[in-house]
This record gives structure tokens, sequence and C-alpha cells, in this order.
């Protein structure tokens, strides 16, 4: 049976694989809407502070700072959610830990209502951006730590890195025999056409309903594909 067959038939990796897409999106949205920042990848963060660090223009550490410790407050809170819910149902885990994302997702939708973007290598940040990039890294942060627990091969939801090196050397190119291609190449594209649709409507509608397409997809999704219900014992 061919890995694309294989996919099609697991909940919890075409799960996976839709949530990816709203990690794009995200990404459109502090990068090209909140001066140059990711709320969803911290490793371009890290290096963007190495930029303010060294003076570079443009880069404002700041925006760094508050968009990695956010995530990483998300990524506590979703820890412990997930430690609360071991040996229970996976679905109500899941169900839960989608709802805080969603919640901080569309509250960061709400504070972005009528918020003009801010440009990158801005002067000045309002405070608003600051809130949007607090409230969308803490949904981030909790939404990674999920994924973390769930130990899904080659599926982070947020992270490419790993699943294009997999790609490239587990091809027939590399020696290898191309496992989990299927779902590589699916996380590759969630995560580049939800960056290209969270910009198109960054660019038509503003801010806030990307952020607010994000949650409910993360929600909707959850809602929809995470029907285990034994216990979820990933979660450790």
């Amino acid at each position: 049976m061919s890995s694309w067959r294989l996919m099609s038939r697991d909940p919890l990796v075409l799960l996976m694989i839709l949530l990816s897409a709203p990690t794009g999106v995200v990404d459109a949205v502090s990068v090209l809407g909140l001066g140059k920042v990711f709320t969803a990848n911290m490793t371009g963060n890290v290096v963007f502070l190495g930029f303010a660090a060294a003076g570079v223009p443009g880069f404002k550490w700041p925006l760094y700072v508050i968009g990695l410790a956010c995530f990483a407050a998300g990524a506590m809170l979703a820890g412990r959610i997930g430690k609360a819910h071991a040996g229970g149902s996976r679905r109500r885990w899941l169900v839960r830990a989608a709802l805080v994302e969603a919640a901080l997702l569309w509250s960061s939708a709400v504070v972005a209502v009528d918020m003009v973007p801010v440009p990158m290598g801005a002067e000045t940040v309002p405070w608003t951006a600051y809130a949007v990039i607090a409230l969308s890294a803490a949904a981030m942060g909790s939404r990674n730590a999920t994924a973390r627990q769930l130990k899904v091969p080659d599926l982070t939801t947020t992270v490419l890195t790993l699943t294009i090196t997999g790609m490239a050397s587990d091809s027939r190119l590399g020696g290898g025999s191309n496992p989990n291609l299927a779902r590589r190449v699916a996380a590759v594209m969630a995560i580049l056409l939800g960056a290209m649709l969270g910009a198109c409507l960054l660019m038509a509608w503003g801010l806030a309903l990307p952020l607010l397409l994000a949650g409910a997809c993360v929600l909707l999704g959850t809602l929809w594909l995470a029907r285990d219900e034994s216990p979820a014992v990933g979660v450790s």
C-alpha cells in the first residue's frame, strides 16, 4: 500500500497536516504585519535577536524577546494540560488543547481589529502589535508542545528543517527508501499554502481575519479528526 493511502487512513496524521496550515497563516501575519517577527518559528526569532544585538537596523529586540518568552509560556501551559490528561481520553485532551490555542488566536484577532500592519523596520511599534505577538506566540507554543507530546513521526506542525532534511537524506538519491514521503510532502505544502493564504488575507483585509480563521481551523479540524478515545499514551 502506498504511503499516500496509508496517510489518508490515519486521522491523527491528517490532523497534524491540517494543523500545519495555520502555522503558515500565523507567521504570515507576524512577519508581514507585526514588524518582522515570527510567532510560530522560533529559530527565526533567535536569529533576528542576534541581528538586533549586533545593531543591525530594522531589527527590534523586544519583538523577539516577547515572541520567545510567550511561546515558551504557551508550551508550558500545554505541557500541564497534557500531563493532566495522562491516561485519559486522547480526544478530550486534544480538544481542550485546541480550545486553548483557538482562544489565544481569537484573542489576538480581537486586539488586531482595525490595527494597521506594522511595516518592517518601523521606528515605533504600537502596544497592540506586542499584544498580538504575545497571544499568537503563546498559541503556537501551546500547539508545538501538544504536537511534541503526540510523537507523530516527521510531523511537528511548525518546523520543517528536519522534515526537508529527511526527504532528501532518505530519498532514493540519498540511498534510502522514501519512508513517510507523503506526510513529509504534505506538511511542507500545508505550511506553504497557509503562508500564501495568510499573506493574501492580510493584504486584502488586515490582520484580524487570518488570525480568526487560523483559530477556527485549529478547533474545527481537531473536533473533526481527533476521534481516538483511547488513553493519551503519548503524554509523558
